[in-house]
């Protein structure tokens, strides 16, 4: 008989086990199928960042380079200040002390162990959207908490959660949440002492409607208590290989937070940090980045639509939320012959078994061959 710690090494199941499979994994014979195309696979599939950091951003990080200590993980006072000054310009958050906010190292990093930094567990509910960026269950599930799927309020009956997670612009339908939404959910949470953290990395990507952050005094009134927002500079800056993100809020739960994050370690490097403050001070780059995303937005929406696709929501952020009213995975290999790869719809949820997300995150020669393709017939 092996001794009792082997024994209990084999008895416990890896924490891998409680996990869904990674959905990417599940696409190589599509992708398989799309770089078979002559003139080479379009993938936007995933929501990643083709175009070039800016410089002002690179000298920023060239400058912090010789930064041979720890980093602070609470982050530099500029850093802090800039991001408050950068919420206040961009999307007229007010309110906000340096104190409130906290780098991360990659908004998914955080999404990814918000429970567990918490404290939740077994006897805890996380709340989020029916259709999802995947890491919200996938955070709930590493800290033992129980994912609720809802988007509305009555259908979580009597139950009150621990967290609730909002998302607007909403990846991957692209759907904007209103001011009487935000009201009601953020009204909701307070009546009962419920924490809500809300993930805004699209929030400078709104086209048919105008993206408002939990924080804005429209939706809170000025009070931030009981509130995170989530913000990633992946997509306004380009800065998805940085890992460079950061919270802002509940002055109580950002400390909170910090405390935990102090003991394990996690920490901004000090370049990055660097970079960061000249990514949310600088507006052009910013500006610039998003004006390619419409750019491409322009150029692929109406040939997807002239290929027959309906597309849903998509007001805002990096994708289209297109159907053909048949399995996911149909549409999927369909454009897949045409060498185009896309995300299926179930990686977010039930309700998107007959759907799929097409990203706008490729280069401007990209997009336009999968437009000349999908006009094509």
């Amino acid at each position: 008989m092996p001794p009792p710690a082997q024994r209990s090494r084999a008895a416990r199941q890896p924490r891998s086990a409680s996990l869904p499979a990674f959905p990417w994994d599940s696409l190589a014979d599509v992708t398989a199928l799309a770089r078979a195309h002559p003139d080479g696979i379009v993938d936007l599939s995933v929501g990643t960042p083709v175009d070039p950091v800016a410089p002002v951003i690179r000298e920023a990080l060239t400058a912090a380079s010789a930064a041979p200590g720890y980093p602070t993980t609470a982050g530099t006072p500029a850093l802090r200040e800039a991001a408050v000054n950068a919420l206040a310009r961009r999307y007229g958050i007010t309110g906000l002390s340096p104190d409130a906010v906290l780098p991360v190292i990659g908004t998914k990093e955080l999404i990814a162990w918000l429970p567990t930094l918490l404290g939740l567990g077994p006897d805890d509910a996380v709340v989020a959207p029916e259709l999802a960026y995947p890491t919200y269950d996938v955070g709930a599930r590493l800290a033992g908490a129980r994912i609720v799927r809802a988007d509305s309020l009555t259908q979580l009956g009597p139950q009150t959660p621990a967290l609730v997670y909002l998302n607007s612009p909403s990846n991957p339908t692209g759907k904007v949440l209103g001011v009487d939404h935000l009201r009601k959910v953020v009204g909701w949470a307070r009546e009962r002492g419920v924490l809500v953290a809300s993930d805004e990395c699209y929030l400078g990507l709104g086209w048919d409607a105008q993206p408002l952050s939990v924080l804005h005094p429209s939706v809170c009134d000025g009070d931030h208590t009981g509130l995170l927002a989530v913000h990633s500079l992946s997509k306004t800056s380009s800065l998805a290989g940085y890992r460079a993100g950061f919270v802002a809020g509940d002055p109580s739960v950002v400390a909170e937070l910090l405390a935990v994050r102090k003991h394990a370690g996690m920490m901004v490097p000090t370049p990055v940090q660097g970079a960061m403050v000249a990514a949310l001070d600088d507006d052009e780059h910013e500006r610039e980045q998003r004006a390619r995303y419409e750019k491409r937005r322009e150029t692929l929406l109406p040939a997807v639509r002239a290929a027959g696709l309906t597309v849903e929501d998509s007001e805002a952020g990096l994708y289209l939320w297109a159907t053909r009213g048949e399995p996911c995975r149909d549409t999927a290999a369909w454009l897949a012959q045409r060498g185009i790869l896309v995300a299926p719809g179930e990686f977010y949820g039930a309700r998107g078994t007959k759907h799929v997300r097409i990203a706008l995150t490729a280069t401007d020669e990209r997009i336009s061959a999968a437009a000349q393709r999908l006009t094509a017939g």
